[in-house]
């Protein structure tokens, strides 16, 4: 990794420092920058970070192209009854899952939608993690459990595991998994609940996921190029 100079000296990180300066950047100038309302009828923060927004926008990308890259990946695997190969096939099943998710299925572009579904869902829409019963006991404790893991438990577990997201990427699940932690403390204190700033820091993890998939992708087409 890049060393960072500092009045302090040199500072030499093993990690990617992306999640610092996307977090400083975002809570520290768009959530005071002004005119949003003359704009974007909001502030540039909440317009960021509101459903449907330009960040839940990028997520959809992000996790369909991590879900083709991680099956190209997979297919050009040697061994595809290897625990990598499956690994690698899991990624790009739930990323297409969570990219069919962010959209309610092509619901928000379509318009169409499946009465059943809409009629129970939280939001009205026609998606499985807004359903009352994974929304309220499921959703957040997947993330929590699922950051952990892929910022921390796998790579130090498993360090042989390509499929697996490696110490270089672990700040961008691991501030996840610490905000949906802290949202639900604070839920469960006597204080009132922090805001759901969930697209903000949910755009971490998509692009924690799709740096992951777009770095092996590049290395499986460079050995194809040499050979």
């Amino acid at each position: 990794m890049r060393k960072i100079k500092t009045p302090w000296g040199e500072i030499s990180p093993k990690v990617n420092l992306f999640p610092i300066y996307y977090l400083v950047f975002v809570y520290g100038l768009i959530y005071i920058l002004p005119f949003g309302k003359y704009f974007v009828g909001t502030s540039w923060f909440n317009f960021l970070r509101k459903e449907d927004g330009p960040l839940e926008w990028i997520q959809f990308v992000q996790y369909t192209f991590s879900s083709i890259c991680a099956l190209t990946i997979f297919l050009k695997s040697k061994n595809k009854n290897s625990l990598n190969s499956f690994i690698w096939l899991i990624i790009s099943i739930v990323c297409f899952l969570i990219a069919g998710e962010e959209i309610s299925w092509g619901e928000r572009l379509t318009g169409v939608g499946i009465d059943a579904i809409t009629e129970l869902n939280i939001q009205g829409e026609t998606n499985i993690h807004n359903l009352p019963f994974f929304h309220n006991y499921l959703l957040d404790p997947s993330f929590e459990i699922g950051c952990i893991f892929l910022g921390w438990i796998g790579w130090r577990k498993w360090p042989s595991l390509k499929s697996l997201p490696s110490r270089e990427l672990s700040l961008f699940f691991l501030f996840v998994a610490l905000f949906y932690f802290y949202f639900d403390i604070s839920w469960a204190s006597t204080i009132k609940q922090i805001r759901n700033d969930q697209e903000i820091f949910e755009f971490l993890l998509s692009t924690g996921i799709f740096l992951h998939c777009l770095k092996n992708f590049k290395f499986i087409s460079l050995r194809e190029l040499k050979k």
